[in-house]
């Protein structure tokens, strides 16, 4: 009797799941599938009207600026390259012109930049404007990372990160602005930081600018909505970059250490193609992120107290 009740119950089991996998599982999965086809036709199809475009990529000499360059560059957009290091925009530019794309494709610009230098920012976009008549896109992705306590770090490094970081970017937004507004057409992207979002021990400096930009950026959409003029802000987490490498120490030297965590990050190149899209898809904040750096954030918002005491305990195992 036990057996054929156990039986029983096993095929009744087996009928439900049966059931379910055929009304409900089955569909639902269908439907995500075709949903995600669909997604990926219209941003394709998106993409194409990148060509022709007038892109400006600050720091565009490596990581995810020189990445970001390859893949507006491989749609056929007309990208300006910009940094401090003009031998190393020419090596990008040779690259660049190396690739034997199916797309037409225009040559790129490039353009030395030092975003500290404001008074220089106006006669940059000039140049910008001389060599192509507008600009349809500007990326503000250059600038420099931070690692030391607030202790130890020197007023002047603050200085320096948030001249770089945000009253450059600010400037030279400031200084497309004006035309777009006047074709009615434009886009604006700050390549932010999670870091924009929370912040941690050991980045005061960093994560100061970009919450800074975020919030300036989130001012701008408001205000550019009645020109026509999209703003995307991007807060990236571990992305496989030099930012270490080259982020100043308390003293203002280079850290020149990779830390762990942006060894083991995204690379560069997926990242560029997810602000690509974003940028198609006029995303108006865009985290590309890892799971931890996402639930800080959720905590930070949700969880507050948590989040504090995780911080204090981070901050004390670095001290």
């Amino acid at each position: 009797m036990k057996y054929f009740q156990m039986h029983s119950s096993n095929a009744t089991a087996v009928d439900s799941l049966t059931w379910y996998l055929k009304y409900i599982g089955v569909p639902v999965a269908i439907g995500i599938t075709m949903s995600k086809l669909f997604n990926c036709m219209i941003t394709k199809r998106r993409r194409a009207a990148l060509q022709g475009k007038v892109v400006v990529i600050t720091g565009a000499s490596s990581g995810i600026g020189e990445a970001l360059a390859h893949a507006f560059y491989e749609q056929g957009s007309k990208v300006i390259l910009a940094s401090r290091r003009k031998s190393e925009l020419e090596r990008v530019k040779n690259d660049l012109m190396s690739k034997n794309l199916t797309t037409a494709t225009l040559e790129p610009v490039v353009l030395e930049l030092d975003l500290a230098k404001y008074e220089e920012l106006d006669s940059f976009v000039q140049n910008v404007y001389d060599a192509c008549g507008h600009i349809d896109i500007l990326i503000n992705n250059g600038g420099i990372s931070h690692r030391g306590s607030i202790l130890k770090t020197k007023i002047e490094v603050f200085k320096s990160i948030m001249a770089i970081n945000y009253f450059g970017s600010v400037a030279l937004t400031k200084a497309c602005i004006p035309k777009m507004v006047e074709r009615k057409v434009g886009h604006i992207v700050f390549v932010s930081s999670v870091q924009g979002l929370i912040a941690i021990p050991d980045r005061s400096a960093y994560a100061a600018a970009k919450h800074a930009m975020q919030a300036f950026g989130d001012s701008l959409r408001a205000e550019m909505h009645q020109h026509n003029v999209n703003v995307t802000v991007v807060s990236p987490g571990y992305i496989r970059t030099a930012i270490s490498l080259n982020a100043y120490s308390d003293s203002g030297e280079p850290h020149g250490v990779m830390d762990t965590s942006t060894a083991a990050g995204f690379t560069p190149e997926y990242t560029a193609q997810k602000i690509l899209d974003g940028v198609v898809n006029k995303e108006k904040d865009l985290v590309i992120s890892q799971f931890i750096p996402n639930l800080a954030i959720t905590l930070r918002h949700s969880a507050p107290s948590l989040y504090h005491w995780v911080m204090a305990k981070r901050a004390n195992k670095t001290a």
